[in-house]
């Protein structure tokens, strides 16, 4: 398994809800910043369907707020909504455009996406919203370099040169020894989701999460290390 090329500045997280990057991706974001590249976050939703007993406008502005703590715990500090409803994001032609702008407009040479894959693992199958968000995301990426194909933006094209996929194929990783307790702190700022969503101590959780997420990569040389599938693009 190959390093992750770490040749750029500009990064772009693009996921569906609250707390997807802190359960894949946020030990490498950690890496990343500590390199003082410069990483944006991207969330379709607000994640307000999340929290079994609380109205999704109550939960909303909630997971908004920690997510936006848990990015801060890693170095990321633009953090943008795009107001998707939870549960119910299709893969349309006006997704692909809001991402393709979204795109333009943060010029990103790297752009992180997570798990768009039918299944987890045999047997366990993805989320609607993580397949819709994803697929679109991919598409979207090219959608923003072609001027042609959604003529009413007003941002100038742009190409990122890399798309890296969180998810069970990877091909490609980094070493995330030196932040695996910052990635773990910035799941922890997910407390009241945490709290509903398992009877288990929150921190038994995280770390559960944080040992799943970064467990050594065969044929990858780290103790710990974040897995992706890489694209190429222009």
């Amino acid at each position: 398994m190959e390093q992750v090329p770490e040749d750029w500045q500009r990064g772009l997280v693009v996921v569906a809800h609250p707390d997807d990057i802190e359960y894949g991706a946020a030990a490498a974001v950690a890496r990343w910043t500590g390199q003082g590249k410069d990483i944006r976050y991207v969330l379709v939703t607000s994640g307000e369907a999340g929290i079994a007993g609380m109205p999704p406008a109550e939960a909303g502005p909630l997971r908004e707020a920690e997510e936006i703590a848990a990015a801060k715990v890693v170095g990321v500090h633009e953090v943008e909504f795009l107001g998707y409803p939870d549960g119910r994001v299709e893969e349309t032609l006006a997704l692909r455009r809001d991402l393709a702008a979204v795109i333009r407009r943060h010029r990103p040479e790297f752009v992180v996406l997570f798990n768009f894959g039918d299944t987890w693992a045999p047997g366990y199958a993805n989320s609607a919203d993580h397949r819709a968000v994803g697929r679109a995301a991919l598409d979207a990426i090219s959608d923003a370099g072609n001027e042609w194909i959604f003529p009413d933006l007003t941002e100038p094209p742009w190409s990122p040169r890399l798309a890296a996929v969180v998810g069970p194929s990877a091909t490609h990783a980094v070493d995330v020894t030196d932040t695996i307790e910052q990635a773990a702190a910035s799941l922890a700022e997910h407390r009241r989701y945490l709290e509903v969503l398992s009877p288990e101590p929150v921190a038994d959780q995280v770390r559960a999460v944080i040992d799943m997420a970064t467990a050594p990569k065969p044929g990858f040389p780290a103790a710990r290390a974040v897995g992706f599938e890489l694209y190429y693009f222009g």
